[in-house]
């Protein structure tokens, strides 16, 4: 069960987040607005989203359907259906990762850790048919296999809180958005990471930077020394 303050105080924020959202780029929105607004606003799609991931729920078919909009009607009054719901949350999807990266971010503890995951545009079988992505998504390999999409790199501390995050095409290294200062301009300390991540100039860069990258090493490199805590850190 969610907590009520809870809920409202996401909701507030969001709405404050849109409101001022919306007065900064209405200058530059390509095309005429809607001559019917969406039943839900911005912000209940957004708040909605977001109470998900603090819901328990692991579909979020389920959790609308089940606990939105049968225990939750007082605060939300005008859902619409699941399948409009999610074309909704198509069209805030740039509100809402502004809104993650300004005011949802967490705070580094010295001890963080960077992996990537990919997002897959469509089965390897219709690369060639899909036109969606035509010209934006590319080809990249990940420890599953070979993939058509993208990549959805975070950077989280030991509590699990994002730190940063960036999508980058599929065949970028997973060592290149390192490399920005504004992908790590938060973090300091310890960053640990998989073997995808090793790279002698990238360890040079970061600990010019106050970060220390530990890896662990691939079976032709020689062994090195490395603390009990460090070993137990890299396993997560």
């Amino acid at each position: 069960m969610i907590d009520f303050n809870k809920i409202s105080d996401i909701f507030c924020l969001v709405d404050e987040f849109c409101n001022d959202f919306d007065k900064s780029t209405q200058h530059f929105i390509l095309g005429k607005p809607p001559k019917r607004p969406p039943v839900m606003s911005k912000s209940e799609v957004i708040s909605i989203c977001l109470l998900f991931h603090l819901s328990g729920f692991r579909c979020f078919k389920h959790f609308y359907m089940f606990y939105i909009q049968k225990h939750m009607q007082q605060e939300f009054p005008r859902t619409v259906s699941y399948n409009r719901f999610v074309e909704l949350s198509q069209s805030v999807l740039m509100p809402m990762t502004i809104f993650l990266k300004t005011c949802c971010l967490g705070r580094c503890s010295g001890i963080s850790f960077v992996d990537s995951t990919p997002i897959r545009v469509c089965n390897n079988k219709r690369i060639k048919r899909n036109k969606v992505f035509k010209g934006i998504a590319e080809v990249g390999k990940s420890t599953m296999g070979w993939f058509y999409g993208f990549k959805l790199h975070i950077v989280i501390n030991d509590r699990g809180e994002i730190l940063n995050f960036a999508i980058t095409q599929a065949n970028v290294d997973d060592r290149e958005p390192l490399k920005s200062e504004n992908f790590l301009k938060a973090v300091f300390g310890k960053l640990f990471a998989d073997k995808g991540y090793i790279s002698e100039k990238l360890a040079n860069i970061l600990f010019v930077n106050d970060i220390h990258l530990v890896t662990s090493i691939r079976n032709n490199m020689k062994n090195s020394l490395m603390t009990m805590s460090d070993k137990i850190l890299l396993r997560k």
